[in-house]
């Protein structure tokens, strides 16, 4: 891994970057070629990245330029999902950035190596060699606790035109130095970030929390996602993680193995007509989603050349 250090001068580098100044009204036949790319090109369907789960291919995939918010309530695994999710990209090829201020690095890699060890105490050698594998595939960004939103836009900003970053995770909203009721600056903010995804051609995934039901027994929807309406409104995806409180809260013998223990919903996609739920089995071993109960945990073989 790489780690981004947080003293780096990221405001100071991003004032550098200057503006296009190329006039913005022009006939429409100017993005023939880029309609035709979308079609059949680069940017086309077939190339867009899978999350590593077969059951998701061709009905929520990872495209460039777009944000997606990944809510839950506080603990049903939205951030553990997206670790599997952002090792299974790197699996495909994919250059990813993580800038999680929840959680220190060496608690997310170490989460992430259970993952693509497939067991909860993978040897000293998998570990080096996990680690020598996600050189120039992998880059941290080293500030745990709050951030200004600035930072944050600059940081995504650094890593997709300094370092190439396809996809970058940003863990958590809460985090980003706005006031839990000030909802004029979150949707300054992800608006921002949309256009830092659409100029940049990098993918953002952040991270948001849920408001608080009655209980966690109900699935939530998109009207649940806590903090400003109008940031479900700005993203091109949400995706809601739930886990299924009501099998989880039995005794072991008394568990249906066969009831799945989350869902995975894809409440929005703008530039997709799929909507609905996925269902996954979890292991807490090597804090793996699962798609069926009977699933093998998965191995990632540090050999194989990207797809």
């Amino acid at each position: 891994m790489n780690l981004i250090p947080d003293d780096f001068d990221f405001d100071g580098w991003l004032d550098q970057q200057q503006p296009d100044d190329t006039a913005k009204v022009r006939p429409a036949s100017t993005w023939c070629d880029d309609v035709v790319d979308r079609f059949y090109g680069e940017h086309s369907e077939k190339t867009w990245v899978p999350t590593g789960f077969n059951k998701m291919r061709g009905k929520f995939d990872l495209r460039p330029a777009e944000v997606t918010l990944w809510a839950g309530i506080n603990g049903h695994g939205k951030t553990t999902l997206l670790s599997q999710v952002l090792m299974r990209s790197m699996e495909n090829g994919q250059r990813a950035g993580l800038a999680s201020f929840e959680m220190k690095p060496a608690l997310s890699m170490a989460k992430m190596t259970r993952q693509a060890a497939g067991t909860g105490q993978p040897s000293i050698a998998f570990i080096r060699e996990f680690h020598r594998w996600t050189d120039n595939r992998l880059w941290i960004y080293d500030h745990l606790g709050k951030v200004a939103t600035k930072r944050v836009l600059a940081v995504a900003t650094y890593m997709r035109k300094q370092l190439g970053i396809d996809h970058m995770v940003i863990d958590s909203l809460m985090k980003c130095g706005i006031g839990t009721d000030d909802y004029t600056a979150q949707k300054d903010f992800v608006n921002d970030l949309c256009s830092v995804a659409q100029d940049t051609g990098i993918g953002i995934h952040l991270v948001v929390h849920m408001r608080k039901g009655e209980n966690e027994r109900s699935a939530p929807d998109k009207f649940d996602v806590k903090g400003a309406s109008e940031i479900v409104d700005l993203v091109d995806n949400l995706v809601i993680c739930w886990k299924n409180v009501r099998k989880l809260g039995k005794s072991e013998p008394d568990r249906d193995p066969d009831e799945p223990d989350a869902f995975v919903r894809v409440a929005k996609q703008r530039h997709h007509s799929w909507e609905g739920s996925f269902a996954f089995w979890f292991d807490p071993d090597t804090q793996q989603f699962r798609e069926h109960q009977s699933e093998r945990a998965f191995h990632l073989d540090l050999q194989r050349e990207a797809a």
